[in-house]
């Protein structure tokens, strides 16, 4: 009888255990939610995933409220003179992660996959940024795709309503799903 008294406290336990030392994942069947967040830019919300544009420092508190434990940002340093974005994300007890890029020569297989691995690995609730979502929306096409098994022609819909608008970010994304696929 004990055994059955303690088999419950052990599986609650296991949980609360696993919860706290994996990153969770989007869900693939999660939708697009538009969600503000002070001044940050085009935020939309896929489960514990947000893909959005530019943040001001003073975003920073409230995301910190919002409970964001990661930011994956891909703008470079020069984009935002005004503040020092890893100083202000640690500073919030938040993880920060710079991949910066832009231009379509500087989307390289090797920033898709760099992405793609902190989309899948890092602890979320995670904040997914650049300027106004245009570049983030092609790693998160790449991401949908590759890791979540979303289809393509979903997967693409939700880059463009994220903010995908630039045809050379879109056919990158595209010919490096098509070659890992």
């Amino acid at each position: 009888m004990k055994e059955l008294f303690f088999l419950p406290l052990l599986l609650v336990a296991l949980i609360l255990v696993g919860c706290q030392s994996h990153p969770t994942q989007t869900d693939p069947a999660a939708t697009l939610v538009p969600t503000s967040c002070g001044d940050v830019k085009n935020m939309h919300r896929v489960g514990d995933l947000y893909v959005a544009g530019a943040v001001t420092a003073s975003d920073y508190p409230l995301l910190k409220e919002r409970g964001i434990k990661t930011i994956l940002s891909i703008r470079h340093d020069s984009e935002t003179p005004d503040f020092d974005e890893a100083t202000l994300a640690r500073a919030q007890g938040m993880t920060y992660i710079h991949l910066p890029w832009s231009g379509p020569d500087e989307l390289t297989d090797t920033k898709l996959d760099a992405m793609r691995r902190v989309l899948r690995e890092e602890n979320r609730p995670m904040l997914f940024h650049c300027g106004s979502a245009n570049r983030a929306s092609s790693g998160w096409l790449a991401y949908r795709v590759l890791d979540q098994g979303v289809d393509l022609d979903t997967a693409l819909s939700e880059a463009k309503t994220l903010g995908l608008r630039t045809p050379a970010y879109r056919t990158k994304a595209l010919a490096y799903i098509q070659a890992r696929q």
